[in-house]
C-alpha cells in the first residue's frame, strides 16, 4: 500500500474538517424529514387530494431545487475558474476562487438538505396520488439516478469512484432540471 491509501484508511470516511458539518446537515434533515413526515401522516384523506395540498408538495421540491441550485454551483465555479478566457482577470479569479471554497465546503450538506426535501417530495406525490404523466415519470426516473450519487460521493471522499459522482450527478443534474422545468 501507498502512503495515500494508508493516509486515507486512518482518516475514515469522511475527512475531519467536513464531519462535524455533514454530521449536523444529517441531523437537520432527519428533523426536517420526521416533523414533515409526522405532518403528512395526520391529514385526511380529502386534504391529500385537494388542490391546496399540491402546494404542498410543490413546496417541497422548490427548497430541494434551492438547495440543489447551491450543489451545482460547486460544478460551475470550478468549470468557471478553468476558462481561458479569464487568464487576465486575476480579480475575477481571486473571487470565483473564493465562491468556490465557499461552495465547496457547503456542497454535500445542502446535497444532504436536497435528498431530504427530494424524499418528502417524493412521498407527498405518493400520498396525492401518482400519475402517468411525463412531469411524474420524469421525476421517477430522476430519483433512481439519484440513488447512487450519494453512494459515489463516499467513495470519492476515498478517491475510488472512478468519475461516478460527477457521471451520475449530472444524469440527474440534466433529468433533474427536465423534470423541474418541462
Amino acid at each position: 500500500m501507498n502512503t495515500r491509501e494508508i493516509k486515507a484508511q486512518k482518516q475514515g470516511w469522511i475527512p475531519k474538517k467536513e464531519r462535524i458539518w455533514i454530521i449536523l446537515a444529517i441531523i437537520i434533515a432527519a428533523l426536517i424529514m420526521l416533523w414533515e413526515l409526522r405532518g403528512l401522516l395526520q391529514l385526511s384523506l380529502t386534504t391529500l387530494h385537494s388542490r391546496q395540498f399540491e402546494h404542498t408538495f410543490k413546496g417541497f421540491g422548490s427548497n430541494a431545487r434551492i438547495a440543489l441550485f447551491c450543489v451545482l454551483a460547486y460544478y460551475v465555479l470550478l468549470r468557471a475558474i478553468k476558462l481561458r478566457h479569464l487568464k487576465g482577470y486575476g480579480k475575477v479569479k481571486k473571487w470565483l476562487s473564493t465562491l468556490l471554497r465557499f461552495a465547496r465546503r457547503w456542497h454535500t450538506p445542502a446535497a444532504i438538505l436536497a435528498i431530504a426535501f427530494i424524499i418528502l417530495h417524493t412521498v407527498a406525490v405518493f400520498m396525492h396520488g401518482f400519475k402517468f404523466d411525463f412531469n411524474n415519470i420524469s421525476g421517477l426516473l430522476s430519483l433512481v439516478v439519484l440513488l447512487p450519487v450519494p453512494i459515489s460521493g463516499l467513495f470519492r471522499y476515498q478517491r475510488m469512484d472512478r468519475k461516478w459522482h460527477l457521471r451520475s450527478g449530472v444524469a440527474f443534474a440534466i433529468l433533474f432540471l427536465i423534470h423541474s422545468f418541462l
